[in-house]
């Protein structure tokens, strides 16, 4: 070599690399390369890289060893450096084929300064670890960004500023579905507090919850009330805490549009209550003067005898049997919310007892135990017993067994009820008997709606008429 070459300093340009000091201190690999892409020497760390020996690739062409995606890009580079009048570097990533014959990621940089000799001086340094992180932080992204473009709660992220005295806020971003459901669009909230978005008074009722969110490090859940242009008005919302550097960096809310169910829940609120005057009324200003009514027809009985007096007691008697089959509608039809166990054939042989049946016969030995609330479902089997007595005689036969795993009927011999009434026998008010207050079967299936049962009319196995109630927690006795 000439004096240039040993000490790596050409007369023009920057100086070369010493060529033989720089392989034995590096630990990436360094590749000197003649203008025409062949390779003239490979550094010791060859063997750790690619997995050949340190001379196998003396005078082959790199091209060959690049992958062929990639190749096409990395010869421009080169070709870029070798053309390039001033001193310029190239840094590309591609895939470069290794012993074993597959192709690892690897990062080379070179100059556009050649050595003396004509030669380019190449330094390669593996980077499959960060392109495999980089992949993963790009399906991450990718699911990142989908997420936000099609959930339908609404998304948003609030920054947390714990610098000063107190925590700040600021909206960063939020996903299409919060813009559809708020009206508020990304760019009229992004770098804005909650109360320069929605006001001093909602905005600090916000900011409370933020505080306590970043205060606790814990999910929090809560109902607000947030009016907006698109009509909603009352939120579900959801915060989490995003802890960087063990401080709470970030909030990830959602918070879902539940404006038509909070309406809903104050309407049925509303009716209750409504509900539960008017029984208050039946039961206390109905009966009372009916109370009066009745005494006094006994004391009239006792001193004339007339036969206008016994259509009046009939006619008082219905007015009772009406005020008390409707306050058992109004305050019977409430959504059952701890149901008990209830030993089915002990509940069943006591409602038997107390309904008038006369010579009917009563089939039931299940051996099951019933969820549900023991009271509302005596009133149940009193009804559907009283019903069957009604309409199918004295002899009728009544039967009370499991239909199916999670269903429960109660079946009589009598004459059936007509398919095309099988729906309307459950109104109120519908009878089919002179004395019948028609609140009885109205009830049965109010009673079981309250339980989360499902009633159903089929035709009996003996031709009569049939109860199904599906949706029934039935268990075996222990």
């Amino acid at each position: 070599m000439d004096e240039a070459s040993q000490t790596g300093a050409p007369e023009d340009g920057p100086p070369s690399p010493n060529l033989e000091t720089l392989p034995m201190h590096s630990t990436d690999l360094l590749t000197l390369l003649a203008a025409d892409g062949t390779i003239h020497y490979e550094s010791p760390a060859i063997e750790a890289l690619y997995g050949f020996d340190q001379d196998a690739l003396i005078g082959e062409q790199v091209a060959d060893y690049i992958h062929p995606d990639d190749r096409e890009r990395v010869l421009n580079a080169f070709q870029t450096l070798r053309g390039a009048t001033d001193h310029r570097v190239e840094t590309v990533e591609y895939r470069h084929r290794i012993a074993d014959g597959e192709y690892l990621w690897v990062e080379s940089v070179a100059s556009s300064t050649p050595t003396p000799d004509g030669q380019y001086v190449i330094n390669s340094r593996d980077i499959s670890t960060r392109k495999a992180r980089d992949h993963r932080f790009r399906a991450l992204a990718e699911e990142y960004r989908t997420l936000l473009s099609t959930v339908d709660d609404g998304l948003f992220f609030v920054d947390v500023d714990a610098a000063g005295a107190e925590y700040a806020f600021q909206f960063s971003r939020v996903n299409d579905a919060f813009e559809e459901i708020t009206g508020i669009t990304a760019e009229e909230i992004r770098g804005r507090s909650p109360t320069a978005v929605f006001g001093a008074d909602l905005g600090a009722e916000m900011a409370a919850n933020y505080r306590e969110c970043v205060e606790e490090r814990a999910s929090l859940q809560y109902q607000e009330a947030v009016p907006v242009d698109t009509g909603a008005r009352y939120w579900q919302t959801s915060l989490t805490p995003v802890v960087t550097g063990g401080a709470v960096s970030e909030i990830i809310g959602v918070t879902r549009n539940i404006t038509d169910q909070v309406v809903r829940e104050r309407q049925l609120r509303s009716q209750k209550e409504q509900l539960d005057a008017f029984a208050g009324v039946v039961a206390h200003d109905i009966r009372n003067p009916l109370g009066v009514a009745q005494g006094r027809l006994d004391l009239l009985a006792d001193d004339h005898d007339s036969e206008h007096l016994p259509p009046i007691s009939r006619a008082l008697d219905r007015i009772d049997d009406l005020v008390s089959e409707t306050l058992t509608l109004a305050r019977q039809g409430q959504v059952v919310a701890e149901p008990t166990p209830v030993d089915l054939d002990a509940v069943v042989s006591t409602c038997w007892e107390t309904v008038s049946t006369a010579d009917a016969d009563l089939d039931c030995n299940t051996g099951l135990t019933i969820m549900g609330d023991r009271n509302r479902l005596q009133h149940i089997f009193e009804n559907l017993f009283r019903n069957a007595v009604e309409h199918g005689g004295s002899d009728v036969t009544v039967r009370v067994d499991r239909d199916a795993p999670d269903a429960l009927s109660v079946e009589n011999t009598g004459p059936p009820i007509p398919e095309a009434d099988r729906e309307t026998v459950f109104e109120p008010g519908h009878s089919t008997t002179r004395d019948g207050t028609g609140f009885g079967l109205a009830i049965v299936k109010r009673i079981a709606e309250a339980h989360g049962w499902e009633v159903a009319i089929t035709d009996g196995t003996d031709g009569g008429t049939r109860f199904v109630f599906s949706d029934v927690d039935l268990r075996e006795e222990a």
